[in-house]
């Protein structure tokens, strides 16, 4: 990887330093110009979300295709443990219950039968393919995030934080990008130089040292000691929640709090991705309302409606647009081990106040003609198409055929309230 000094990396460091030595906090977003600057999160359900039972169908033919293929698994249209009810014959699991007022307000939309294209039922194959941005091809050298960082125009020197990645490391969809701060646990991210009565002095002369040092390493260190003072500054100590707001005390929980904190910090935040791992459920899902998958469910629900409480008291939730996907969905039948197998097609979700709620996109139905291969819910919606529209209406940048090369025909969905007109461009040049 090759280190290169701009002016924003030397500008974090002054910065972050005066915040880590005790100067006191001052409206970054005045200073670079970012308030209310829209900013997009990306959240990756890895393991291929069974998207059948996070939305499914109430009623109709499809009703009575969906419990036969899923005696022991369906989640139940009536009665204990019923779905909750959406719009367009569908419903939510009722695991996720907290988010329930989020849509009824208008600001959670669920994308019926997403995905992409280019099948395929290997966890690595599809989340490289989805990442990238590029399906069919995994040599692409850059994520599309990062892609559309780098379309989207200069961005203010003075941004500290551009680019966020809560997890253990920064994923594919960032590949390319050297700004982007990659956190997994801000009580372990720390930088230790000797006993805490030294450790400021120290921090000034190491941190001295390296930015006189011109060399790659010396820059690696550089920045390394940036992003700790940045995240010491503004994402430690105790954090109170806007509006009685309640994360769950899980990772994801913990994960979206972090990004709560970051983006009311106001470090110019433009991007964040994270994840929430554990969707594989081939065995053990639990029946349709309880279990393993329940838990799950109940964890994003809850997750998600904190961090829109959160935003919206805060008065952030209408520069704040959260895209979730998955890499496919489940099998319409359960298996005999209690779960379900890869599929194709999966929902998406949109959230923001911004977002035009209700269930959108064209379902294919669950008859066996309608199938992807006779087993599986096709899909109908490219999961690019959702994300060209936020990052065209909501984010202001056009240029979707560089962020999603090889992809052409956009047409809005209507998931988001639109913009400025501003007609998407074709791609250009080299991937970046």
């Amino acid at each position: 990887m090759t280190l290169r000094p701009t002016r924003r990396t030397f500008l974090k460091g002054s910065l972050a330093t005066a915040a880590a030595l005790g100067a006191p906090r001052f409206g970054l977003a005045a200073f670079d110009g970012s308030a209310g600057a829209e900013i997009l999160v990306a959240l990756f359900l890895r393991g291929g979300a069974d998207g059948l039972n996070l939305v499914p169908p109430v009623d109709g033919a499809d009703r009575g295709r969906y419990e036969a293929a899923r005696p022991n698994l369906a989640v139940p249209a009536s009665g204990a443990g019923a779905a909750l009810e959406l719009d367009r014959g569908f419903g939510l699991h009722p695991a996720m219950e907290p988010l329930l007022p989020v849509y009824e307000s208008g600001r959670l939309a669920v994308v019926l039968a997403a995905g992409m294209n280019e099948p395929t039922r290997s966890h690595f194959e599809a989340q490289d393919f989805m990442e990238l941005g590029t399906p069919g091809l995994k040599n692409t050298p850059t994520g599309w995030l990062h892609r559309h960082l780098a379309t989207m125009g200069d961005l203010p020197a003075q941004v500290l934080v551009p680019s966020l990645a809560v997890g253990a490391m920064q994923p594919l969809s960032l590949l390319g990008n050297f700004e982007t701060l990659t956190v997994e646990d801000v009580e372990y991210f720390t930088f230790a130089t000797g006993p805490w009565q030294w450790n400021d002095a120290q921090r000034s002369s190491l941190r001295r040292i390296c930015s006189n040092d011109g060399t790659q390493t010396g820059l690696a260190a550089l920045q390394a000691m940036n992003a700790v003072d940045i995240v010491e500054a503004y994402s430690t100590g105790t954090y109170r929640p806007a509006g009685g707001a309640v994360y769950p005390d899980d990772p994801f929980g913990r994960a979206l709090q972090l990004v709560a904190r970051m983006v009311r910090a106001d470090v110019g935040l433009r991007v964040v991705a994270t994840d929430l791992d554990g969707w594989d459920t081939h065995e053990g899902q639990g029946d349709g309302s309880g279990g393993y998958f329940a838990a799950l469910a109940g964890s994003l629900g809850r997750g998600l409606a904190a961090f829109y409480t959160d935003m919206e008291a805060a008065g952030h939730a209408r520069r704040i647009t959260l895209v979730a996907m998955t890499e496919f969905g489940r099998r319409l039948h359960e298996n005999a081990d209690g779960g379900t197998d890869h599929g194709h097609a999966a929902p998406m979700f949109v959230l923001g106040g911004r977002v035009v709620g209700g269930v959108h996109g064209q379902w294919p139905g669950l008859d066996r003609d309608a199938l992807f291969e006779g087993i599986d819910l096709d899909v109908t919606t490219d999961y690019r198409r959702v994300l060209a529209e936020i990052l065209v209406e909501r984010i202001g940048n056009p240029r979707i055929g560089e962020v999603f090369p090889g992809y052409e025909g956009y047409e809005p969905l209507g998931v988001v309230e639109p913009r400025e007109a501003v007609p998407p461009r074709r791609a250009s040049g080299a991937l970046r």
